[in-house]
């Protein structure tokens, strides 16, 4: 079957399962776009308010669905206009594949109109990327692209196509996705004997999950594996849903806003066990401190992570999912019953606090969410203090329902991301926490949920400032708080009914879970406005470059 470029690349991505895309169109994709109109019925096309929203959309759907991700764009601004959106998808492992279009063959290189050299500029930032000049190797392109996206350790993927590679004809046909197997050729024994014999020698172990947890889909055998060793469990703001937040071994967040009772556990526990885990900057505050008394067995699918930020005395390269599934049939059931009284004690005697006064509190807001939707709405968040407060408050039952941008920290990425997730999950209530910060960032894709119907929930957390930078600046540079507050006049709730978004105000705590629940049985596009004190902070905090010992909690600050 003879077809253009851009009729296989349609053909193509059905073969790969897609039936939703996010992207705007332009002057090097409008043949895409053509043969997008002809298959519309079997293939979605979102049309966001800005490249970037879309390439956040195609993220969300990714974490939220397990699939991937497909995001389109024009060349030139288009293009450049994904790349934070790539990066996030980078930073944190989501599969995703962007596809951009370039002027014609015959004028790359010459500064045509709209051109730019997008392979180049992503290379650091994709796990792989193509540009294609021959519509002979289309096909082949895409499907090799799908399956690099998703294969191994997931990430980010980028076509590049000519817009003339788009329009020349060629022979189609048909093939079946390449299928993606688990990486189990690196798993080997000498690795496992090690592995089994440190857990059961172990007296204190203390488990870390990261968000290769969720990419492997190995929640079952994590909860399986840290109920045969006998063993707490802490996670990474992407492990969250990991493990479920009710279980009785969860201690929470670690690192430098991560509980008190985790940071307490990895100081004093004798194995600490990385599960899909890269031990960031946030977790190992410092690296000379952490963990000071624990051997560290370290369990990752890249091998690129091991003892690259802190250094393991063992290791099993792997997918997360393959390995604990063979060390839960080699370990026998453990009892630690000394070390889980411990980790009792210390849950009870650190929780998270925050100030009772009557006001209306995020912490506050976030405890309402997560008791009326008992843990099954899906959380995405921006950046900043209102994400913590989601990490430490809301209780998260199941993997893929907190999505957040945790290794890249980009604002602007939870309206997108919310957007992403409601197509993909359309059975699931979607909440987007925000800040005002963030929100100025990114509001524009309010048009997007509305003309699409998506009844996203964006908690709008409304302290004027900037909230997690003036805390910085407030505890460590003696309160100079340079270009922090957001002098500016705008009117959320006339924005919201702006964009034909359902607005609702908050000031009090009383006010909390009307808002809450009517906004979830309207079933439209909402933004909840919550006034919040210029100066709520996030605790615990341990200061960067800091240990465990030197951690800030509320009752420490309110005392000095």
């Amino acid at each position: 079957m003879r077809l253009n470029g851009s009729e296989i690349l349609v053909e193509c991505l059905k073969e790969q399962g897609v039936d939703t895309i996010f992207g705007y169109p332009g002057g090097a994709v409008l043949n895409i776009y053509d043969a997008l109109y002809k298959h519309k019925d079997e293939i979605k096309h979102y049309l966001t308010s800005h490249e970037q929203g879309a390439a956040h959309a195609a993220d969300g759907y990714a974490r939220a669905t397990g699939k991937v991700g497909v995001c389109i764009a024009t060349s030139g601004p288009g293009a450049t206009n994904l790349v934070t959106g790539i990066a996030t998808a980078y930073m944190d492992s989501i599969p995703m594949v962007a596809i951009t279009g370039n002027v014609s063959l015959p004028l790359l290189g010459k500064d045509s109109f709209q051109e730019v050299d997008i392979a180049g500029i992503t290379m650091p930032i994709t796990k792989h990327n193509f540009i294609v000049k021959d519509v002979k190797k289309l096909a082949d392109t895409v499907r090799k692209a799908f399956h690099i996206a998703k294969v191994g350790r997931p990430g980010p993927v980028l076509i590049d196509i000519t817009k003339d590679v788009t329009a020349a004809v060629t022979e189609y046909e048909k093939k079946e996705p390449l299928e993606v197997e688990r990486i189990t050729e690196t798993i080997t024994e000498e690795d496992v004997k090690k592995a089994v014999e440190l857990i059961k020698s172990a007296e204190r172990p203390f488990v870390y999950a990261g968000g290769g947890i969720i990419s492997s889909e190995a929640s079952e055998e994590l909860s399986e594996f840290i109920e045969k060793i006998d063993s707490p469990i802490c996670v990474s703001a992407m492990g969250l849903g990991g493990v479920p937040s009710s279980s009785h071994r969860f201690t929470g967040m670690i690192g430098m806003h991560g509980t008190k009772a985790s940071n307490l556990l990895v100081n004093e526990c004798d194995l600490l066990i990385a599960v899909g885990a890269r031990f960031s900057d946030r977790v190992a505050t410092n690296i000379a401190k952490f963990a000071p008394d624990a051997k560290i067995l370290h369990i990752d699918i890249d091998a690129a992570e091991i003892d690259k930020n802190v250094s393991a005395f063992s290791s099993v390269i792997g997918d997360c999912r393959e390995v604990l599934k063979i060390l839960n049939k080699r370990l026998d059931k453990s009892n630690h019953s000394e070390w889980l009284d411990k980790v009792k004690k210390y849950k009870e005697e650190f929780p998270l606090k925050y100030a009772d006064d009557g006001e209306l509190k995020p912490q506050y807001i976030m405890e309402r969410i997560s008791a009326i939707t008992k843990g099954e709405a899906i959380i995405t968040t921006e950046v900043g203090q209102h994400q913590m407060w989601a990490c430490q408050f809301i209780d998260y039952e199941h993997p893929r329902h907190m999505l957040t941008s945790g290794g890249l920290g980009t604002m602007g990425y939870g309206l997108g991301a919310a957007i992403g997730a409601k197509a993909g999950r359309p059975d699931k209530v979607v909440f987007d926490i925000a800040g005002d910060g963030c929100f100025y960032m990114n509001n524009i894709e309010l048009a997007t949920a509305v003309a699409n119907d998506l009844p996203v929930i964006v908690v709008l957390i409304n302290n004027h400032v900037l909230g997690m930078v003036r805390q910085w600046q407030n505890m460590f540079y003696d309160a100079r708080y340079s270009n922090t507050n957001l002098d500016k006049a705008t009117d959320f709730l006339k924005l919201a009914e702006a964009y034909k978004a359902v607005p609702f105000n908050v000031t009090k705590p009383e006010e909390v879970d009307d808002a809450i629940k009517k906004a979830i049985e309207l079933n439209k596009t909402c933004v909840i406005n919550c006034e919040i004190n210029i100066d709520e902070k996030v605790f615990p905090m341990i200061p960067a470059g800091k240990s465990a010992d030197d951690m800030i909690t509320f009752d420490d600050f309110e005392e000095n």
